[in-house]
């Protein structure tokens, strides 16, 4: 098969296309046929070195989310069949033309979607559900802030969050990207480069504050995200792209009785991820379905063009998801 190869940590154009042997794939796992995979932002750290992936994982293959057909499965296998459309959460080894898939990890792939949408969903729809619902506790009709609004995991949270009913309200970077993710659902999009997110959440809310932050910015981000907490708040921490060094006022904390807590899902167990999958299936999947939620794909490139993906990703231009394109002869 070809696949996508880091061939020494760098820049975008160390991404390069080499032959590799077909996976292998393990008793409870099957063999996926790529037709498309998802750009994450760790994948980028992956490129540069600066994230190793999990034992069992590819070391030098990126890429955490693809959709496909099933061109083989195991003998363990109960649900999937040669043939199944899918798409499927990876630890790695997502740029390449074939890819071996834990089975409890699969979704299949909704009626209304192409493939290429399809691989836009699992690495930010799994993330939003486990640290938004089930780390985050949102529930009733408590209220979300989510930091990098127009990003993948962002469209994705928007649409989930108020999907289900919650007041959204996201920071972005411009006004263009605000303006999106207000006609994508957000009640409010705060342009942080033009004013203080603390201050407009506490317009926004009367005082009050959110009962969700789900940040993906940490450093000195942190002080404004607990002055924005209501209450038995939560923050959610699942990235530190400001640094992983914070001050906090403990006070603060102690007073409205806060919780930080924070995910990594990479490296999670199977069974983690296999029961966020259950999860999105029974909630999330018919309200994709149903064109409710909708993928927001900004670009799609042909696998070969993976370097100028990842150019694409690092210079934080784009809205939405960007994919890698395989196109088959057969």
């Amino acid at each position: 098969m070809k696949a996508i190869i880091i061939t020494q940590p760098g820049g975008p154009e160390v991404l390069q296309i080499e032959e590799r042997p077909t996976p292998a794939y393990q008793p409870h796992e099957v063999l996926v046929k790529v037709h498309a995979a998802g750009i994450n932002r760790p994948d980028v750290y992956q490129r540069k070195g600066n994230y190793p992936p999990p034992q069992g994982a590819p070391q030098d293959i990126p890429g955490l989310e693809i959709a496909g057909v099933i061109a083989q499965v195991s003998s363990a296998v109960t649900r999937w069949k040669i043939g199944d459309k899918v798409c499927a959460l990876v630890m790695g080894g997502g740029y390449a033309e074939y890819c071996n898939v834990p089975e409890g990890q699969c979704l299949p792939i909704p009626e209304n979607l192409t493939f290429i949408e399809a691989s836009s969903l699992p690495e930010t729809f799994f993330t939003v559900w486990s640290n938004v619902f089930d780390r985050g506790r949102l529930k009733n009709n408590e209220t979300l802030l989510i930091h990098g609004g127009s990003s993948g995991i962002g469209v994705a949270a928007i649409q989930m969050a108020t999907a289900l009913g919650h007041a959204v309200y996201v920071t972005a970077g411009s006004d263009d990207k605000c303006r999106f993710c207000e006609e994508l659902g957000a009640a409010k999009a705060i342009n942080y480069k033009k004013e203080s997110f603390a201050d407009a959440i506490k317009q926004l809310t009367n005082g009050k504050g959110v009962d969700v932050i789900l940040d993906m910015i940490g450093g000195d981000y942190t002080a404004g995200n607990l002055k924005s907490l209501a209450e038995e708040g939560r923050l959610v921490l699942i990235n530190t792209m400001n640094g992983k060094d914070a001050q906090v006022d403990l006070s603060v904390v102690m007073r409205k009785r806060l919780t930080i807590t924070g995910s990594m899902l990479r490296s999670r167990e199977i069974t983690f991820k296999a029961a966020i999958a259950q999860s999105l299936e029974k909630t999330i999947w018919p309200l994709i379905a149903s064109g409710k939620i909708k993928p927001i794909i900004n670009k799609v490139f042909p696998a070969d063009k993976a370097a100028d993906a990842h150019a694409l990703m690092e210079s934080s231009d784009h809205i939405g998801k960007i994919i890698l394109q395989w196109v088959h002869s057969s």
